[in-house]
């Protein structure tokens, strides 16, 4: 166990998606991952901040003040932060892109999880900026989609985001870790990572799968 507070780097360095997972299960928090197959659609680096949380409606009408809302939570971002865009897994239009991502980065902005779909992904991968989404959808946002509120708890496949909360993504998936749990389930996954590498040496070293479990009890 770490005296200190773990860092957001070392979280980086050392932390992922499964392990922070199997952490939370540990507490009794067994809903923080959705399941939708959100992906890594522009790096497969750990993407680890805390969550600017937007919610997205659809829409049946000319808009009178578009871009406004997302504009406004973009450049309200702060170090670290990883924009979650609620969506309700809407595929009507790429709501999230390049020019967002370049003013999300200017921010201080870590990346972004769109419960829907993006584009410019070639332009993403190239910045490199850690894109999640349902997919891609070619047609702007305009007059399709738009943010209706801000730093609001948002929900995705029945999992509840708040902004300040910590989350994880990577190619297994998104875990958000709420704000309240956030040292006991970080401490057990530090934990975790590090008692599976014993075991992990332990079964190279030539142990059997069934005796490391019996000494070690991670699996």
């Amino acid at each position: 166990m770490t005296d200190q507070p773990i860092s957001l780097d070392q979280m980086r360095s050392h932390l992922y998606s499964a392990v922070v997972c199997d952490a939370l299960d540990g507490l009794g928090y067994t809903n923080q991952s959705p399941r939708v197959p959100l992906q890594p659609l522009t790096t497969d680096q750990v993407l680890v901040g805390r969550c600017k949380t937007t919610l997205w409606g659809d829409l049946a009408h000319t808009d009178p003040a578009p871009y406004e809302l997302e504009l406004k939570a973009v450049d309200s971002c702060r170090a670290d932060d990883v924009l979650i865009a609620a969506a309700a897994g809407s595929m009507r239009s790429g709501i999230w892109g390049e020019l967002l991502s370049t003013a999300a980065i200017n921010a201080g902005c870590v990346g972004a999880i769109v419960d829907g779909a993006v584009r410019d992904v070639s332009q993403m991968r190239r910045m490199p900026f850690p894109v999640f989404a349902l997919g891609t959808c070619i047609y702007d946002s305009l007059n399709r989609q738009r943010v209706v509120e801000i730093d609001v708890n948002v929900e995705i496949d029945g999992v509840v985001f708040a902004s300040g909360d910590l989350v994880f993504g990577d190619v297994d998936g998104i875990v958000v870790v709420p704000q309240s749990v956030e040292r006991e389930a970080v401490q057990a996954a530090w934990d975790k990572v590090h008692a599976e590498n014993v075991t992990r040496d332990a079964i190279r070293a030539g142990m059997k799968a069934t005796e490391a479990y019996r000494q070690y009890g991670v699996l």
